[in-house]
């Protein structure tokens, strides 16, 4: 996922999930010129890629496993993946001051618990919403895969309304557990499933859905800063 951004507003988001990453990222060359363009990646990048980029657009900040600890001047844990760590610099300047959870809905569930102080307070990670679901199918030979309901979810009378109800309630239960857990903070919900569970909250909750392009935005915006000095 990328996009442009002017400090903090972010401009039209292009998605992709082929295998030719180095092909996406220059694709996007054409329609802006940007001070400086941040890659986040969990694998690492080549020296021909960064060398590509580089030639493309210029100023490259590059947040991949060979550059662990890039990150230690906004006191995130070395760590801590940079995707989460984006996230918790974007709530951190949203909602500063406030105690925060930031739940990450995704192909696992991450969680990951902020101070008042803004510090970080350590977090967890558990299988998404569809990797339960087909993790239940794949792993047992008698369950079948089951698509997540869109309706109200209530104890399972059959076998498919018990993975409805296994899978959802679940969940719900691991939410509200590590709201209590942080008792008294926000709840900020990011990721594609985001949306889902918010509509089944009782409490009050943030959605945010593009918080980790948010916090690569402030990484952006803070290398404009120090090299103009």
């Amino acid at each position: 996922m990328a996009c442009w951004a002017d400090g903090m507003t972010l401009g039209k988001t292009f998605r992709y999930q082929g295998e030719k990453r180095l092909d996406f990222i220059l694709s996007l060359a054409g329609k802006e010129s940007p001070e400086v363009t941040v890659v986040s990646s969990v694998t690492s990048l080549s020296t021909y890629d960064k060398e590509k980029i580089t030639e493309t657009y210029g100023n490259l900040v590059v947040l991949d496993p060979s550059t662990q600890g890039a990150l230690s001047g906004y006191g995130v844990p070395d760590s801590l993946p940079f995707d989460r760590a984006a996230s918790f610099l974007a709530c951190r300047y949203l909602f500063k001051d406030k105690k925060c959870t930031v739940f990450d809905f995704g192909t696992t569930l991450t969680v990951d618990l902020i101070g008042e102080d803004g510090s970080y307070k350590g977090g967890a990670i558990s299988l998404g919403l569809r990797t339960r679901f087909k993790s239940l199918n794949r792993y047992s030979r008698t369950l079948p895969l089951v698509n997540i309901p869109s309706g109200e979810v209530l104890p399972g009378k059959n076998i498919r309304t018990s993975i409805e109800a296994g899978v959802i309630s679940g969940i719900m239960f691991e939410i509200k557990g590590w709201m209590e857990i942080n008792e008294g903070g926000l709840a900020v919900f990011t990721g594609g499933d985001a949306i889902y569970f918010a509509k089944r909250m009782k409490n009050s909750i943030f959605v945010v859905c593009n918080l980790v392009l948010m916090g690569l935005a402030i990484i952006a915006g803070d290398y404009v800063k120090k090299n103009d000095r």
